[in-house]
């Protein structure tokens, strides 16, 4: 199926020279007869090697691309005749041997003799994380009004945390140096460095508490109007956990800047 270089060079070569001798014999008005050297030389070099090329009668797989089969029960001098290399008898040798993963014969199995290691947090939180130099870049733009206090609800207009928001939004301070005007923001977490480059400012930072469901109802307040019902009042948070943030969210959240 592969055509040697040598040779795909002599049929090209063999098939300019009739070419030649063809449009030579049509401009003299004559036919090429079949006993031209030119026609014997390109049906030479078709003819000489004509499993290089591609026919349905030659057209297979690569040597080596399939392989038969292995039989079985042919008897002992093939290797594998009688028991079919399966051995004598057992769960092996049976048709039909489907026993579940890891299962070892019925003593006990690794996955139960090896301790088990780590644990999972049952208040583990998936907080989208917002940084400063992505909040500046919005202001410039014209996406993030700081005449306001922004709010997640402004951050998530503003396309910067995404469409689902499960646990919260932490402010990080990346980029802290793009912040030259005062921006009031209110996220469920905030770094330190994120915190005092706002404040440097002239801005501030609240840390404000929402369980899933006022999370909702802030980022997605018109779901609640479809369905013809009220917006959920701010659910305080656990007594451990309410050290950590400055105030409960309102539902709508007040934007006007404090005095």
């Amino acid at each position: 199926m592969r055509s040697e270089l040598p040779l795909f060079h002599h049929l090209c070569g063999a098939v300019a020279t009739y070419c030649r001798s063809l449009h030579r014999s049509q401009q003299a008005q004559q036919p090429l007869p079949l006993w031209h050297p030119h026609t014997a030389r390109l049906v030479r070099t078709l003819t000489s090697a004509p499993e290089q090329f591609v026919s349905l009668n030659n057209l297979r797989d690569n040597p080596g691309a399939t392989r038969s089969p292995k039989r079985v029960g042919r008897g002992i001098g093939s290797g594998s005749g009688k028991t079919s290399g399966r051995g004598h008898k057992g769960q092996k040798a049976r048709t039909g041997r489907t026993p579940k993963l890891g299962f070892e014969g019925g003593q006990t199995p690794l996955r139960l003799r090896v301790g088990k290691r780590g644990f999972t947090n049952p208040f583990q939180k998936d907080l989208r994380t917002v940084n400063l130099d992505s909040v500046s870049q919005r202001i410039r733009e014209g996406r993030l009004d700081t005449s306001s206090v922004i709010t997640m609800q402004a951050l998530q207009e503003a396309g910067l945390l995404g469409k689902k928001v499960s646990s919260g939004v932490k402010l990080l301070g990346r980029g802290a140096s793009t912040i030259q005007l005062p921006v009031h923001l209110q996220v469920s977490e905030a770094s330190e460095s994120a915190r005092k480059a706002v404040q440097a400012a002239g801005g501030s930072v609240t840390t404000v508490y929402y369980n899933q469901l006022g999370l909702r109802a802030l980022l997605k307040p018109d779901w609640f109007a479809e369905k013809g019902r009220q917006l959920p009042r701010a659910a305080r948070p656990p007594t451990k956990v309410g050290m950590k943030y400055d105030k409960v969210g309102e539902l709508p959240p007040k934007t006007t800047l404090p005095q």
